[in-house]
C-alpha cells in the first residue's frame, strides 16, 4: 500500500458548554469524537452525513483552522498538530480549503485581484508583476476572464464567486484541498459545472481532495472512497461502488434510500428513520445510532462498536458485523 498523504488518527474536537453567572463549563459538545481515516495522493475522499454530524468541523480541525482537542493529523509524514504558529503558516501552502458559502468567504471590500494575490503575498511568491500575471492566469483556468480581476465580489453570481474561491485555494499550488460543501449553496444547474471544473483541475494539477457534502449523488459523482459520519463518529468507509452496491451500516442504508432516482418506474424501499439526531452534548450510551436504528440489539445500547475492516478496504462500526 502507498503511504497516505494525509493520516487522521483519533481526531477529537469538543466545544465547551458554559452556564451560570460566572460562565463556568457545565458540559461539552462532542462535535468530532475519535475519527480516523487516510487520504492517498491523487484521490478524492468524500465525507457525508446529516447536518451537525461533524463533517465540516473535521475538515477545519485537520487544517487547524480550529484547534483539535485530541488526536494526530499527519500530513506528508509530519504531525501538524505539533507545529507552532509560524511552521503551520508555511505548511498551509500545501493545505487549502474551499468554503461552503461563496457570498461570505470573499471580502466584499477587496477587488478579486487583491483577494487572489493575498495568498501569494503571505507565502512570498513572486514580485508585484508576477503576482498580477498569476492572478489573471488562475482566473482563466477556472473559467473567468482575466480582466475580471479588477471587479468586486458583489459583481459576480454565486457560481462565479465559487470559481474565485477555487482559484484562491489553487493559486499557491497546494497538494491537498479540503472542499467544505463547495456546491451546496449553488443552484443545481451550476453545481454540475463546478463539480466538472473541480474534476478537470484535479487531473490538471494532480490534486488530492477531501470532499465534504450532504448530497450522496454529488459525492458519488466525484469521490473514489466515501466515509459516512454520524454524530461525530465514522460509521462506514468504503470504495465508491462498494458503498453504493453493498452498504453495511443501517444508517448508510437509510441515507442511500433517500437519494432520488430519475427512473419514475423504479420502486425503491425507503428506510424512514424514527426520531431525531441526539444532541452531541449528551450522546446516547453504546452505539450513537441505536436510538434510531431499525436493527438495534441489546448490545448496541451499552457497547460502542469498534470501527474495523469487514471486507477488503470496507470499514464499518456496527455490532451486526463485529462477529463476522
Amino acid at each position: 500500500m502507498p503511504t497516505p498523504l494525509l493520516e487522521v488518527k483519533g481526531l477529537k474536537k469538543y466545544f465547551p458548554v458554559t452556564g451560570g453567572i460566572f460562565s463556568r463549563k457545565v458540559g461539552e459538545v462532542k462535535a468530532v469524537n475519535d475519527v480516523s481515516f487516510e487520504v492517498y495522493e491523487g484521490e478524492v475522499l468524500g465525507i457525508v452525513g446529516e447536518s451537525g454530524c461533524g463533517k465540516s468541523t473535521t475538515g477545519k480541525a485537520l487544517l487547524r483552522l480550529i484547534e483539535p482537542t485530541e488526536g494526530e493529523v499527519i500530513f506528508n509524514g509530519e504531525n501538524i498538530t505539533k507545529l507552532d504558529r509560524e511552521a503551520m503558516r508555511l505548511k498551509r501552502r500545501d493545505m487549502q480549503i474551499i468554503f461552503q458559502d461563496p457570498y461570505a468567504s470573499l471580502n466584499p471590500r477587496h477587488k478579486v485581484e487583491k483577494i487572489l494575490s493575498e495568498p501569494l503575498l503571505i507565502h512570498g511568491i513572486g514580485d508585484k508583476e508576477e503576482r498580477k500575471r498569476k492572478v489573471r492566469e488562475i482566473l482563466e483556468i477556472v473559467g473567468l476572464p482575466g480582466e475580471h480581476a479588477s471587479r468586486y465580489p458583489h459583481q459576480f453570481s454565486g457560481g462565479q464567486r465559487q470559481r474565485i474561491g477555487i482559484a484562491r485555494a489553487l493559486i499557491v499550488n497546494p497538494k491537498l484541498i479540503v472542499c467544505d460543501e463547495p456546491v451546496s449553496a449553488l443552484d443545481v444547474s451550476i453545481q454540475s459545472q463546478i463539480l466538472n471544473l473541480m474534476e478537470d483541475l484535479q487531473g490538471q494539477f494532480g490534486l488530492t481532495y477531501l470532499f465534504i457534502a450532504h448530497d450522496l449523488s454529488v459525492v458519488k459523482h466525484i469521490s473514489h472512497r466515501i466515509g459516512v459520519m454520524y454524530l461525530g463518529k465514522m460509521a462506514e468507509l468504503a470504495p465508491n461502488e462498494d458503498l453504493y452496491s453493498n452498504p453495511l451500516h443501517p444508517y448508510t442504508k437509510s441515507l442511500l434510500s433517500a437519494v432520488p432516482n430519475p427512473d419514475p418506474d423504479l420502486k425503491t424501499d425507503r428506510v424512514i428513520l424514527e426520531g431525531d439526531v441526539p444532541s452531541p452534548s449528551n450522546p446516547p450510551s453504546g452505539c450513537a445510532f441505536h436510538t434510531r436504528c431499525p436493527e438495534c440489539m441489546d448490545i448496541c445500547k451499552e457497547v460502542d462498536p469498534e470501527f474495523k475492516e469487514f471486507s477488503d478496504n470496507h470499514f464499518v462500526a456496527c455490532h451486526l458485523f463485529n462477529d463476522k
